[in-house]
């Protein structure tokens, strides 16, 4: 995560120390601007004061690490509720879906005591939040499919589109018919055609995402397995990462039908890791030199 001297500038100003409810460097140029008002050149030494301060504090290496840790905790909490809105409009039967696989994947890293945190124990965790991320864009997909499927039959007459189809197909056949006619018909042959070409299609994508959640849950089941013969952190870290690499193709055709069925949230974000339980809030940046 790359944080910019502005960033550190920014932080450093408005930094105080945990149980002080205002930044002593507030307090510090509150004083300055009263004495100035005095003395000018008061305000000149709380000008040197403030940068030497602010320089002093945004360099210093341990208030730089406070500083990315604060903005990557507000990240990730950005990034579990934009995941819990997504979540929210999945049907109930797909909610529980989702949240049976959220438990295997925390349960793999409770099998190997993720209380005891490693950075093979964190990599397996961001690497299980891009296939529980992947799984819940997938059941989304399937949600939009679905759904302009039921609006296209619902639309529909009580004919469906082959009968439509064949009783247009029929007509055409009268020699006695207008050409204003004849071309009208013609025109409805070609786009009833179409809509079961894309019905046709819509259906297919479907499978596909019932395989692709399928393999989701048994590449999960299987690794959960591997955890219960491995006491290798790492090779189940890599095990995770070479399966999320497997899915690029499938990351990709979900924009493609995002874009198509009128979803446009895109997959490019990191997703949140998953953690063995929830992880409590952490503090702002609270600390000064």
């Amino acid at each position: 995560m790359k944080v910019g001297f502005g960033q550190y500038l920014h932080a450093a100003f408005n930094a105080r120390p945990m149980g002080m409810f205002v930044p002593p460097n507030w307090l510090m140029l509150g004083v300055f601007a009263f004495l100035g008002m005095m003395e000018p050149a008061m305000w000149l030494i709380g000008a040197g004061l403030e940068m030497a301060y602010l320089y002093t504090l945004s360099t210093n290496p341990r208030f730089q690490r406070t500083v990315i840790g604060a903005q990557a905790w507000e990240e990730r909490k950005a990034g579990i509720e934009r995941q819990h809105n997504f979540v929210a409009q999945l049907s109930s039967a797909d909610q529980a879906k989702y949240h049976a696989l959220e438990a295997r994947c925390q349960a793999i890293l409770r099998q190997q005591g993720a209380e005891s945190v490693s950075p093979d124990l964190q990599a397996q965790g961001e690497g299980l939040g891009r296939l529980l991320w992947i799984y819940l864009r997938l059941l989304l997909t399937r949600q939009s499919i679905q759904r302009v499927l039921a609006e296209s039959d619902a639309g529909s007459n009580r004919q469906s589109l082959s009968q439509r189809l064949d009783r247009l197909q029929e007509q055409l056949k009268q020699p006695s018919m207008s050409e204003e006619l004849r071309k009208s018909l013609s025109s409805q042959v070609e786009i009833i055609q179409q809509r079961i070409q894309s019905q046709q299609d819509a259906r297919q994508k479907l499978q596909f995402v019932e395989a692709e959640l399928m393999r989701i849950e048994e590449q999960v089941e299987l690794i959960r397995e591997q955890v219960a013969l491995s006491a290798d952190p790492a090779s189940i870290s890599q095990r995770i990462d070479s399966v999320a690499a497997t899915l690029g193709g499938t990351t990709q055709w979900i924009r493609e039908q995002q874009q198509m069925y009128g979803n446009v949230e895109d997959l490019l974000a990191d997703p949140p890791p998953v953690v063995a339980s929830s992880a409590a809030p952490t503090s702002a940046v609270k600390e000064s030199a």
